[in-house]
């Protein structure tokens, strides 16, 4: 990947050594990484980021917030943003029956992070 064609990616993740492992990981694929450890900092990164390609967020997180809550508003402003979920209860996600959990990707924890990337790579291409 060439350094002007970098994705920037979002990811929404409470356990910091996940945060770190994707982090490392996406980087070293060539993604720009941005990270936020609950949704009060996803969305100050939403709202003050013109450019976002991608959002990976955890379902449960700290402060009453879910992955869902950020993403649909997210979404609704950058109707071109690709989410993914990520989630140790990958079920729950499903039975929020919100439109965005039709059509994203959901992985359940823990995932091989090769697989993970072919899903990233489908969706950005």
């Amino acid at each position: 990947m060439s350094e002007d064609a970098q994705d920037v990616v979002l990811i929404v993740e409470d356990d910091p050594s996940i945060l770190m492992v994707l982090s490392a990981y996406l980087s070293g694929e060539g993604y720009r990484v941005l990270q936020a450890e609950n949704g009060e900092q996803a969305f100050e990164i939403l709202a003050s980021k013109p450019h976002l390609d991608m959002m990976i967020t955890d379902f449960r997180l700290p402060g009453g917030i879910s992955g869902v809550q950020i993403a649909e508003p997210a979404v609704k402003l950058r109707p071109e943003l690709k989410v993914i979920f990520i989630s140790g209860y990958p079920q729950e996600i499903r039975e929020t029956d919100s439109p965005i959990t039709r059509t994203a990707p959901i992985l359940g924890k823990p995932f091989d992070l090769d697989v993970l990337q072919e899903i990233m790579q489908d969706m950005l291409s």
